[in-house]
């Protein structure tokens, strides 16, 4: 019998004389030979799985409708629960969200909060230098070797280990790919190469530190997508020697598909499963692009407009903590976009009690804890699940079998009061400007106007101006929104841009391409599924 065919070589497509310092201990031989068979073995199904996702959205194009699936009934019926949580996640009562930059990486793991999302998603711009510097930030701060002087001259370093937050790395969504990295001619996707590279270097020194790699799964439409990712896992365990059942994953129930699975979802991932999240914003974003065609019915207003006390985003959050606990795992709120503003005492009150009603009524709700964007506002959400939790580490307990939510239940937009409005469409064009030119710069998390924005917010920003565009919807002030209108309001914000910046700072910046991109992914009427695919090929 003649021997396997060796796997194909990552190969490394970046400019030496622009590579990031120290890639050379990121992108180690072994490491680059982890990644290989990682493509190897799984970007094939990855790629049926994306081929999935266009079937399925023709067909609610077609039907306008989704339901609970069928075929996977025994699932939902069946006596099961998840693996039961290590010690390092059993308290999730406050996490903090952020990029990896190094700045971000010491303050968030100081902040207070139980877990640090470490954010290569939608808070992260996947420049080259941003892969590989989030990728030796956290090494280095597993190491205890991290610290961080700004250009004022203040220094950042770690406080005593006890007191860190919990590392939980979001890696890129399904869809995305990493063209620095390939393998022949086919980038790896980067999913696998941000999950790839912090499990192999960190999976052993974090077993050994008592803790473990673990991880927050984005975007994911299916329970297929949760069973590539759980064969991910048991591959990679087996890879690098760590015991099955080491990894633990959190999935963020962010696309309107997956709200139909999470049973399953958690079912697939059973043995590496440690909770669901509500992504709010990406979920209203998926709403939109999956019924982005189906009529009046499913036109969203003004997306500030759309609280968590909608009754649809009730249904799904409800849901959601009544699935976790049924199953044995944490219910995790989303993120309340509000950030403090420590040179404006009233509009930092403002953000608290906005940020505090949120998370009061989450912690009500039954959830286990929730995100929050900046360290000031821990304090704020710690308040409010110690008021409900006490000294309890979680209320998995709360079943929560007063909730029946019915398919119809997770679709009844037009029960929104709410309608759009030029205010928000101005708001729409301002936002996606601004997120995008920073995004271009290699930031993915950005303050504006007294909110955090990532690309989700972006991403929900853009597809209401296609929607409102496609819709014909008429504003509050009784104009139509056209193509025309949202090119002359795009056109009026670059020019009060380049206004207040002046000339040298305007050109500093990538102002025009930004607008160029938003108009494109929000007039084009063939509709990108994510604004950050063609957003990648203008980074440089």
């Amino acid at each position: 019998m003649s021997a396997a065919a060796p796997t194909p070589p990552v190969t490394v497509h970046a400019d030496p004389g622009r590579a990031p310092e120290r890639q050379g201990e990121v992108l180690t031989e072994a490491a680059l030979a982890f990644l290989a068979e990682l493509h190897h073995r799984f970007t094939p199904r990855r790629d049926e799985l994306l081929a999935r996702r266009v079937e399925r959205r023709a067909e609610i194009a077609r039907t306008g409708t989704l339901d609970f699936l069928p075929e996977t009934a025994h699932v939902r019926e069946g006596d099961w629960r998840v693996a039961p949580a290590p010690e390092a996640l059993r308290d999730r009562r406050v996490e903090i969200t952020g990029p990896t930059d190094r700045k971000m990486t010491i303050n968030a793991l100081n902040s207070g909060a139980r877990v640090w999302l470490a954010d290569f998603e939608d808070a992260s711009s996947p420049t080259w230098e941003n892969v590989i510097g989030g990728q030796l930030n956290l090494i280095d701060a597993h190491e205890r070797r991290i610290d961080f002087a700004s250009p004022a001259g203040k220094r950042y370093a770690l406080r005593p280990a006890e007191e860190l937050a919990t590392v939980v790395v979001r890696p890129r969504g399904w869809h995305l790919d990493e063209r620095h990295l390939r393998v022949g001619d086919r980038p790896v996707p980067g999913a696998l190469v941000d999950f790839g590279l912090y499990f192999f270097h960190n999976a052993r020194r974090l077993l050994d530190a008592g803790k473990g790699p673990y991880f927050y799964l984005p975007k994911l439409e299916s329970h297929l997508e949760a069973r590539l990712w759980n064969d991910v896992f048991v591959f990679a365990q087996e890879y690098c020697g760590v015991p099955q059942g080491s990894v633990r994953a959190t999935v963020l129930i962010e696309t309107i598909t997956a709200a139909y699975e999470m049973e399953e979802i958690l079912y697939e991932l059973r043995d590496h499963a440690s909770g669901l999240n509500a992504g709010r914003w990406d979920y209203l974003f998926s709403i939109v692009k999956n019924f982005r065609d189906a009529g009046e019915r499913f036109v969203l207003p003004d997306r500030n407009a759309v609280t968590m006390t909608a009754p649809f985003m009730r249904a799904y959050t409800e849901l959601l903590v009544r699935t976790c606990h049924k199953r044995g795992a944490h219910a995790i709120g989303g993120m309340a976009a509000f950030i403090p503003d420590r040179r404006d005492p009233e509009a930092n009150e403002r953000a608290f009690a906005k940020v505090r009603a949120d998370k009061d009524r989450e912690a009500r709700d039954g959830f286990d804890g929730s995100w929050v964007a900046h360290p000031d506002l821990v304090p704020v959400a710690r308040e409010s699940f110690d008021a409900v939790l006490g000294e309890r580490p979680h209320q998995k307990d709360r079943l929560r079998e007063d909730v029946r939510v019915t398919a119809a239940d997770l679709l009844a937009v037009d029960a929104l009061d709410a309608r759009p409005t030029r205010e928000g469409l101005v708001n729409a064009v301002r936002v996606g400007i601004r997120y995008i030119e920073a995004w271009l710069r290699g930031t993915g998390a950005v303050a504006i106007f007294g909110l955090m924005e990532d690309a989700a917010t972006a991403e929900i920003s853009r597809s209401q101006i296609w929607q409102w565009v496609d819709a014909g919807v008429v504003l509050d002030t009784g104009e139509k929104v056209t193509p025309e209108l949202v090119r002359a309001l795009a056109e009026e914000d670059l020019a009060g841009i380049r206004a207040e910046l002046g000339e040298e700072a305007y050109a500093a910046g990538r102002w025009r391409q930004a607008h160029d991109l938003l108009l494109k992914v929000a007039l084009d009427r063939d509709y990108a599924d994510f604004l950050t695919l063609p957003a990648y090929e203008l980074l440089d």
